[in-house]
Parts: C-alpha cells; sequence; structure tokens
C-alpha cells in the first residue's frame, strides 16, 4: 500500500476543494499515476479486507476517518486498509486512479463530479446500498446521489455552507451590523477599510482559485436567480450573455475591497488574516473552522447567508457541497465493500465524523446534533432553510472548463477589473469544447 500524505496547511497552492485538473488530459493523467497507488491491487482478495481510497490527509479528516474504519471494524470484524492522500494529489491523480486498480470505496463527491465517472464506467451502482439507508436522506440529497441512468452511485457523508464569515468581536468592536442587502455590504465593506481592516480576506494563489468562485457564484445566484446559473454552470447558456455581465459589474464594484495581493496568497492565509482579526469578513466555507484549535476562537467565528441583490431571489439559495463515497468498478471485495458503504451512510457513522471534524455537517436525518458547536448548528439550519442548493462552481460544471478556462480568467481579471466584455467573449469561444448541444 502506498501512502502519500502531504499537509494542504502548509503546501503552498493546495486546498481543500482543488479543482480535478487533468481530468481529461491523458498527459496529465499519466504523470498522475504513480501518486495515487491503491491499497487493493493484488490478484486475490481478502475477503475480511475493504480498501478504502481517502482524500482526508489533513489532520482532522484524518483523525475523523480513522474514527470511522475503527467504529465499523468493531461492529462486522472487517478490516479497512486506508490508502491516505493528500486532497490535491488525489484530485489530480483520480482519472488514471480510477481506470488502473482502485481501492474499493473511495471518497468523492455528489452531483455532476459523481455522474462523470459513473457514466464512464469507472463506478458501480449502489443501489442495494441505498435499499438500507435511503431512509435516512431528503429528495434533494438522493438526487445528488444519483447517476444520469437514475440509479445511485454515491454514499453522502456531510455538507458544508458557504456564507460570508466574521468575528463576532470585531463586529462589536466597531459597531458592524450584519448586512442583508448589497446596499449595506458594500457600506460595510467601505467602513471597513476607513477603519483600516481589509474588508474582505482574499487568497487565491497557486492551486487556490478555485475559491473566487465563492463569490462569483453568489453574485451571480442572487442577481439573476438559481435557473439561470445553473444553466450557465451546465454550458446551456452562452457567457456573454447580458445577465453574466452583470455579474462582473457587481463583482468588480465588490473586488474594491478585497485584501490585496491576493493572487500571491493560499486561502489558509486569507482564512488566518481574518482569525487575526486583520481582514474583517471573508466569503468561504465552514471548512474555514478546521484551523481553529481554540475552542474559545471558534466561539467567535460567525457568520451571514451572502446577502440579497434581487429581492426576486433573495437569499434563496445556498451553496452546500456534499462529500462522501463511491464504489470502484471492479472492487476486490465487493460484499465487505457493500457493508462499509452501508455503515459509512448511516446515521451512526455521521454522528461519529461530526464529533471529530467540526467543519462539517451530516445529511442522514437520523445523525444526532449533540456534539455540534454553534457554527454547525447555524449551517444546519441555513441549509435546511433554503430553497436551492448548489454544489459550487466546479461541481456544477465541467471541472475541465472550469479549471483550465473559468479559473485562470478570472484570476487573470481580477488583477485589473473592467467591464469583463473581453473575459466573457473568450470564455464563450471555449464553451463548445466542453459541451455539446
Amino acid at each position: 500500500m502506498t501512502l502519500q500524505s502531504r499537509s494542504t496547511q502548509t503546501t503552498a497552492g493546495s486546498s481543500r476543494r482543488t479543482v480535478l485538473r487533468g481530468l481529461f488530459g491523458a498527459g496529465a493523467a499519466a504523470l498522475a499515476l504513480p501518486a495515487l497507488a491503491a491499497c487493493g491491487s493484488g490478484a486475490g482478495s481478502d475477503p475480511k479486507t475493504v480498501t478504502f481510497g481517502s482524500n482526508g490527509g489533513d489532520a482532522t479528516p484524518k483523525k475523523a476517518y480513522a474514527a470511522l474504519t475503527d467504529a465499523f471494524h468493531k461492529d462486522s470484524g472487517l478490516t479497512v486498509k486506508t490508502n491516505v492522500v493528500d486532497h490535491d494529489t488525489f484530485q489530480n491523480s483520480i482519472s488514471s486512479y480510477l481506470q488502473g486498480t482502485p481501492d474499493d470505496v473511495f471518497t468523492w463527491f455528489a452531483g455532476y463530479r459523481m455522474q462523470y465517472f459513473a457514466k464512464k464506467g469507472l463506478a458501480s451502482p449502489l443501489d442495494d446500498v441505498w435499499d438500507k439507508i435511503g431512509g435516512g436522506f431528503s429528495d434533494a440529497v438522493k438526487q445528488l446521489s444519483k447517476g444520469e441512468d437514475g440509479k445511485y452511485y454515491f454514499v453522502p457523508l456531510y455538507n458544508y455552507p458557504w456564507a460570508v464569515f466574521y468575528r463576532k468581536s470585531v463586529f462589536q468592536q466597531h459597531g458592524y451590523k450584519v448586512p442583508t442587502t448589497w446596499s449595506q455590504f458594500i457600506a460595510l465593506a467601505k467602513q471597513m477599510k476607513k477603519d483600516g481592516l481589509s474588508p474582505l480576506a482574499s487568497g487565491y494563489g497557486g492551486g487556490d482559485s478555485w475559491t473566487l468562485l465563492g463569490a462569483f457564484d453568489y453574485i451571480n445566484l442572487r442577481a439573476n436567480g438559481y435557473d439561470f446559473h445553473m444553466s450557465l454552470m451546465r454550458g446551456q447558456t452562452a457567457w456573454t450573455d447580458a445577465r453574466t455581465a452583470k455579474t462582473l459589474d457587481l463583482w468588480r464594484e465588490l473586488a474594491l475591497y478585497y485584501q490585496s495581493n491576493g493572487g500571491g496568497r493560499s486561502w489558509q492565509d486569507a482564512a488566518q488574516s481574518l482569525l487575526d482579526k486583520r481582514s474583517g469578513m471573508a466569503v468561504i466555507g465552514l471548512f474555514l473552522g478546521q484551523q481553529i484549535t481554540d475552542e474559545s476562537l471558534r466561539s467567535d467565528i460567525d457568520f451571514f447567508p451572502f446577502p440579497e441583490i434581487d429581492p426576486s431571489y433573495g437569499q434563496d439559495t445556498v451553496e452546500a457541497p456534499t462529500d462522501g463515497f463511491m464504489l470502484s468498478r471492479r472492487p476486490k471485495n465487493a460484499d465487505g465493500a457493500a457493508r462499509f458503504l452501508e455503515f459509512l451512510g448511516s446515521a451512526k457513522a455521521e454522528g461519529i465524523y461530526m464529533g471529530i471534524d467540526p467543519s462539517n455537517v451530516a445529511v442522514n436525518s437520523g445523525a444526532g446534533t449533540a456534539s455540534y458547536n454553534a457554527l454547525q448548528n447555524k449551517s444546519a439550519q441555513l441549509i435546511a432553510g433554503a430553497k436551492h442548493i448548489t454544489q459550487f462552481g466546479d461541481r456544477d460544471s465541467d471541472p475541465g472548463f472550469i479549471s483550465t478556462v473559468i479559473e485562470p480568467g478570472f484570476t487573470e481579471w481580477l488583477n485589473h477589473p473592467d467591464d469583463g466584455s473581453a473575459l466573457l467573449k473568450k470564455i464563450e469561444s471555449q464553451r463548445s469544447r466542453f459541451f455539446t448541444a
């Protein structure tokens, strides 16, 4: 078994959600192949062992996944051999990994990302597993777990919202009020700048350009609504549409208040500037909490939903990416893997995980919330009250399109924001390469 673990907290260009680069490029996939080797690659299979490919290389998820495999071993008598790989390497190697001799069960993402591999025949359907675990999940979660053929290919573990995070003590010190509208949001950013703060933490350097999608998605959702946003993400609408131009115009207004030199900073460093009270706010996911070890600091962190732009859409959509597990196309221990997935989809398993990793919330309706901190409880309420749930730009769209066209384009544009017309024309010229009519 090959174990390659690199801390994404300390590596430049690392991230929790780095886009799957090279997914469609044979050259990139070939280079990545040695980086992610499966535990279960032998010709024979041990019926008492299940192999598990995990992208949880950071300390907190690594500990949480270990608690899950230990609990499963106690319940079932089966041993789980875990292949832990850092998040970036896992993403970059996933295509060649799945075409080779992957582990029986592997971590991945719901929605479009899952559907891609299911459609390519690189994952096994899980309808039998869902016959046993389905009662614990909402219809929305069930839909996120299905492939285009209507079969289940994914077992969810947790989700987490994106929102605007801040420190309560900073707001109290300066008398800031939580904004609910765009005009209030801009006015607050302007005041923070006068008070000597960087209004919005910013870090999209190296491999962290995916973080830019959080602001873009929310501005587009608030200005143009869920249906338009999803149509744009799925390649069904031209990027030169006037509504997309409106989104960039609003974003340019907000970019005036970004922390300087965002292109030379990681998301972790940007988040730390919020924790250190150098920045007033951050558009980021609940995974911000992974960096916090001091519970007194955690209690000072709060968030508010991204503000309303058009009253027609209000704040009805929440970005809440859902992570979980899939079954490889030819698992060495299919029966053991199915038992493992049934356990992973249980309320018990979600409770164990959430008790260790406070940066997520359970999606199984039966999972206990007694271990939740205030941020987790508020996150669960935010997600439960949403009319629409989006996964996040690079999960709701073609990963190759996002990583090779959208992210580089946004990064360059933010260096000198203009009306965006040239950028949108350039993006539109590439759309047909990734989406067919």
